[in-house]
């Protein structure tokens, strides 16, 4: 079988998809880029958005067109919350809800597989890739009135310790560099699991039983962060990001969210991180538009944002989803509002990268590198990435693809900073 995988939305479905071609992969089956190529295709939906959604039938309709007598087998989000609808899409074979989800390599090649008994296929940036993303958790018990993700993934659930160290160490062996461990809601993680479980636990026995160069924690929700936490930094192979999910600087929007935080207790964890953690890179998500939100409630919670100094954000319209208890409140604000106060966002948000990455301007930071994106008469152009989460650029006569190099840092143009490379940061080597 000749299979092309998608997904669309969050980190989780990129963790788990990525699983389902390592399986594929290790039952002998073929991962192809190109869907024309394809007689079989894999796409994990989202339904977080009503854009997200959309985007996800397009895929499947794509699909089709590329080769219309391929077979698709859907999952994800909008998979479990319209089942029905995905059905009847041309080309779609089967849907397979998030509770299969982990099935579904072996429901529909009919084997059954334990990939980390299998030893790696390759030694090189498996699969393309540098960084592998790594379910530790999924569902989610919170409330925020603005989500569907209960209604589409359930209760919350934790991967036991040990099956994530045994993939994790997988991983390193076939030759990844970089692992972003993920879920739904990352940071209660083992709160199901008893026996004081917990991400802290479950991160210091990554750092203590495996070698993985990088591990970097993807989206947590602030109020599952004690200041203790950020002690763990002190081992370099965590990777100094954060992305910490706000939503909104107000707090009386915040309230309508059935968010659990404030401005004073999101400020409190900002300077608890930044304390112990030098060059902290911090990101976070942000809805405009939610309803009842009023022009002085959007002003404050951008003086908030500005307060913060985030480097970067992801910016959302609020789009009323099925289900969701937003969808039923009064005072929505219309398209015309949520799209100017976006703009103003996400032109901050430019603004606040750059000031970030004018602070690293002449340091040295380790980068990995991901990919050749072109050539010139002195050499390769790479791009890669430092821990902190800045996109580095730079040419070099070798092509470093999934190395980690000790790079200096220069100016910050087009959304990347230009690096000179310094020497291979592990092992140690001079790069000439």
């Amino acid at each position: 079988m000749k299979a092309h995988l998608r997904m669309v939305g969050c980190r989780l479905n990129q963790s788990e998809i990525d699983t389902m071609a390592r399986q594929l992969s290790a039952l002998g089956h073929e991962i192809v880029d190109r869907p024309a190529e394809a007689d079989h295709f894999i796409i994990n939906t989202c339904a977080v958005t009503s854009e997200a959604a959309k985007t996800s039938r397009k895929l499947i309709r794509d699909f089709h067109r590329a080769n219309p007598a391929g077979e698709t087998t859907v999952t994800g989000c909008y998979a479990q919350i319209a089942p029905g609808d995905i059905a009847r899409l041309p080309g779609v074979g089967t849907v397979v809800d998030n509770g299969g989800k982990a099935q579904l390599v072996s429901q529909i090649t009919g084997e059954a597989i334990d990939v980390f008994e299998r030893e790696p296929l390759e030694r090189q940036a498996p699969l393309g890739r540098t960084r592998a993303f790594v379910k530790a958790q999924d569902g989610c018990d919170l409330a925020c009135t603005f989500c569907v993700t209960t209604i589409a993934r359930g209760a919350g659930t934790s991967r036991p310790l040990r099956e994530v160290l045994r993939e994790v160490n997988y991983l390193h062996l076939s030759g990844y560099q970089e692992i972003v461990l993920t879920g739904v809601h990352l940071g209660s993680y083992g709160q199901d699991l008893g026996e004081g479980e917990s991400l802290k636990r479950l991160v210091e026995a990554l750092l203590r039983e495996t070698d993985m160069p990088r591990i970097r924690l993807s989206s947590l929700e602030p109020w599952d962060l004690s200041p203790d936490f950020f002690a763990l930094w002190q081992d370099r192979r965590l990777c100094r990001h954060l992305h910490l999910p706000l939503q909104s600087g107000c707090d009386r929007t915040l309230k309508r969210m059935r968010r659990n935080t404030s401005q004073r207790q999101f400020r409190q964890i900002v300077e608890s991180a930044r304390a112990s953690i030098p060059e902290l890179s911090l990101t976070t998500d942000v809805i405009v538009g939610f309803p009842g939100e009023t022009d002085g409630e959007f002003d404050q919670s951008e003086r908030f944002i500005r307060e913060m100094e985030f480097a970067g954000l992801h910016v959302f319209r609020y789009s009323s989803r099925p289900g969701a208890p937003a969808s039923r409140m009064r005072n929505q604000v219309d398209s015309k509002a949520k799209k100017a106060r976006s703009a103003r966002l996400l032109s901050l948000s430019q603004q606040m990268e750059a000031r970030f990455a004018a602070s690293l301007r002449g340091s040295q930071q380790e980068v990995l590198w991901e990919r050749v994106k072109g050539a010139t008469p002195a050499g390769f152009v790479i791009t890669g990435y430092t821990d902190n989460y800045m996109r580095v650029n730079s040419v070099h006569p070798r092509d470093l693809t999934n190395v980690i190099t000790r790079t200096q840092l220069g100016a910050y143009t087009d959304g990347a900073i230009h690096g000179r490379v310094k020497e291979l940061a592990s092992p140690q080597a001079t790069v000439f």
